[in-house]
């Protein structure tokens, strides 16, 4: 089957353009994002910094996703891999990051080395966990990933920004998904940006060039983003209007990785609102964190000190609809030390602006306060909705999950890892 050159960015296809039949692909743009793709044949990548999302890759040939020698950055995201034939290897060489990937009937389902290495996380071959830094064995049956090593030594409640945090937040952000309730979670010593990092101050910004990297900045003002492929890093943020960041339907696969947002008690929410990764962002003094549409991630970050008004409904993480979402590793603190109020919700979840929530993984998470620290809104129209290894504080109000919630169409609450912060026994109310 002849390949076809993807020279652009396929992006905002959506799930169900899954059903076409595009043949073999050989992806030649720095940049370029396949979403919602089916490839009946091999998926090569010769450029840098490729997205593929939700993708079905079927191919019989020697590797399903091939990054070829020289190219990095590559990203396969909630995406789906079967071999056709006994001798097709699924992701090779190296050199990409695999997140909630299902990889069936391959002869290596992820392959990667000291040379050409891979960050796996969320991630299965043959329906066993596979994790980067663990070698899965072929024969016999590929053997589930060893936990990582994660901090110890805390027998009092651990808390954000303990001793020993940073390292356990860097590696939540990079190993991610393996199945284990941290010890240490996010707060001032690990999140925002890096202690002696240079500052130069600016104003208000619009991005719209493709690809930019804004970093290093002291922004008094906001950010608005047009464009594909940003890149918002190293830069603190103090913003007195409604978003500290607003993305832009047409500003696909941001990226806001080592930023302080001060929303200064005026961010409706810190970021808006869908098509973003967040990474070891330190948010504060904001109504609402940032809010979760379609393909969102909040990892490794630490919101924290939300600011209430008169008839405000504080939430550190806020989705009223949208699909393909993670929030993982971070410190969510609902409840304010300082005016002893908890608040809202640590993540409210509803369906108030779309018809449902889909594909919800909340995991690893530290959470403390709220009426109810998961606030499930009783118009939640769930689909595949998982709760599952996060630890939690006792300064909510009411409880931790309502009961009803537990069990609704839907959602997947996995009681045993769900756990207090201080005794690691499971949280039963």
């Amino acid at each position: 089957m002849a390949a076809t050159a993807l020279g652009l960015a396929v992006a905002a296809v959506g799930v169900a353009a899954a059903s076409s039949h595009d043949g073999s692909l050989v992806i030649t743009k720095d940049g370029a994002v396949v979403d919602g793709r089916r490839v009946d044949g091999q998926l090569q990548v010769k450029a840098n910094n490729v997205t593929i999302r939700n993708a079905l890759v079927r191919s019989d040939g020697a590797a399903a996703i091939r990054i070829f020698d020289g190219f990095v950055g590559t990203r396969i995201e909630r995406s789906e891999i079967r071999c056709l034939a006994r001798e097709t290897d699924g992701v090779v060489p190296g050199n990409y990051a695999a997140e909630r990937v299902e990889v069936f009937g391959c002869r290596r389902g992820f392959a990667y080395s000291a040379d050409a290495p891979a960050i796996i996380t969320g991630s299965r071959w043959n329906g066993t966990p596979v994790a980067a830094g663990t070698e899965p064995s072929t024969d016999p049956a590929p053997r589930a990933a060893a936990d990582p090593a994660v901090e110890t030594g805390l027998g009092s409640a651990p808390r954000p920004g303990a001793a020993g945090a940073a390292d356990a937040s860097r590696a939540a952000g990079a190993a991610g998904a393996a199945a284990v309730i941290p010890t240490a979670f996010p707060g001032a010593a690990n999140t925002g940006v890096p202690a002696g990092t240079p500052l130069k101050a600016a104003g208000s910004i619009v991005v719209a060039k493709a690809g930019q990297v804004i970093t290093g900045l002291d922004i008094k003002g906001c950010v608005t983003v047009t464009a594909a492929n940003v890149i918002i890093r190293k830069s603190r943020i103090t913003c007195g209007q409604n978003y500290s960041i607003l993305s832009r339907p047409t500003a696909t696969n941001l990226l806001v990785e080592d930023v302080e947002i001060d929303g200064m008690g005026k961010n409706g929410a810190a970021v808006c609102c869908a098509n973003y990764t967040l990474r070891r962002v330190d948010i504060t003094n904001v109504l609402d964190g940032p809010r979760l549409g379609n393909n969102t991630v909040v990892e490794g970050s630490w919101i924290h000190h939300l600011t209430r008004v008169a008839g405000s409904h504080n939430d550190a993480l806020q989705t009223t609809g949208g699909s393909n979402i993670v929030v993982r590793g971070n410190s969510l603190e609902a409840y304010n030390p300082v005016t002893r109020d908890p608040n809202n919700a640590c993540i409210m979840i509803g369906s108030t602006t779309a018809p449902q929530v889909a594909n919800l993984l909340y995991e690893q998470n530290y959470c403390n306060g709220g009426n109810y620290s998961m606030g499930i809104r009783v118009d939640l129209r769930a689909v595949n909705i998982t709760f599952q290894n996060n630890a939690y504080g006792h300064d909510y109000r009411y409880g931790v999950i309502a009961a009803r919630s537990q069990t609704q169409a839907g959602i997947q609450w996995v009681k045993a890892t769900n756990v207090w912060v201080d005794s690691r026994a499971p949280v039963v109310r």
